[in-house]
């Protein structure tokens, strides 16, 4: 399989209907905004569904989710134990030989990156990925709403029924989001990322929301709008990321949208440089 040749840029717009897209722990578990009032979604969260997406194409998986664990190992550490080529670089302490069959044998370390470092052993290695993802921040400052929830069962036997154990759910009522992303060559000459993982994150990226609905999220409740995709033709690209990233632009045409339909997005010609466009589904 060929290494990627050519810089990669992306940019990905996706709505939110009465959705909790990304909640933070520290906060009640409300969905994300930053100090303006923008809905924000970590750069954490999304290459969390980017795996998730690869692991439903048959991808082999690192860094898994307890709920979709495939192969029955309880931790990073019992998975890396599990390839015999790992135990022999880390008995050999050869840094290169285990960098190498790591990013061979799982497409999320190649893709991302990966520390690893573990308790009780003598290797300790990073492993820098091409596929950088920026935080995805919202258009306009978000709305989030907060609904009470009762229980009306018993959680245990012998316990009193009660309907007014109080719990509280936070949802986004509509947004739309945007995020950047890039492929850097030099680090996929690096990982061995090839052109056919360049087009299975493509893909992902299109089907991000795919079997990930949720109490929070449920079916349809986020939907993936846009993806652009510049394939730059150079290792190095015809522009600094930044100026690519900014020739996409999602304008409201109204004061108060409530549907994707109510914003216009707005993408500037670079000369030499047309993105790939997926529209999502019309």
């Amino acid at each position: 399989m060929k290494t990627l040749e050519n810089k990669i840029d992306f940019a990905v717009i996706f709505s939110v209907s009465k959705a909790n897209p990304n909640g933070d722990p520290l906060n009640g578990n409300r969905p994300r905004e930053n100090y303006d009032g923008f809905g924000e979604m970590s750069d954490v969260c999304i290459k969390r569904k980017i795996r998730n997406r690869l692991q439903d194409m048959g991808e082999r998986i690192f860094v898994q989710s307890d709920d979709r664990c495939d192969d029955g190992f309880k931790s990073l550490k019992e998975r890396a134990d599990s390839v015999e080529e790992l135990k022999k670089a880390e008995r050999d302490k050869d840094k290169g030989a285990f960098a190498g069959v790591v990013c061979k044998t799982w497409i999320d370390v190649r893709s991302f990156g990966q520390v690893f470092a573990f308790k009780d052993t003598d290797v300790s290695i990073g492993v820098r990925g091409p596929v950088s993802v920026h935080p995805a921040v919202s258009v306009l400052p978000v709305e989030i709403e907060s609904l009470q929830i009762t229980k009306s069962v018993n959680s245990v036997p012998g316990e009193k029924k009660s309907s007014d154990t109080m719990g509280t759910k936070h949802r986004v009522n509509h947004a739309t989001y945007i995020f950047y992303g890039s492929i850097n060559c030099q680090l996929a000459e690096k990982t061995g990322f090839t052109e056919e993982d360049a087009e299975k994150v493509k893909e992902a990226l299109k089907t991000l929301f795919e079997n990930d609905s949720s109490s929070a999220r449920p079916d349809g409740s986020m939907e993936v709008n846009r993806v652009f995709w510049w394939r730059h033709n150079c290792k190095n690209g015809l522009y600094p990321s930044a100026k690519v990233h900014r020739s996409v632009k999602v304008v409201p045409k109204m004061e108060d949208p409530k549907s994707f339909e109510d914003y216009e997005v707005v993408c500037t010609e670079l000369e030499g440089l047309t993105p790939e466009v997926y529209y999502g589904v019309q």
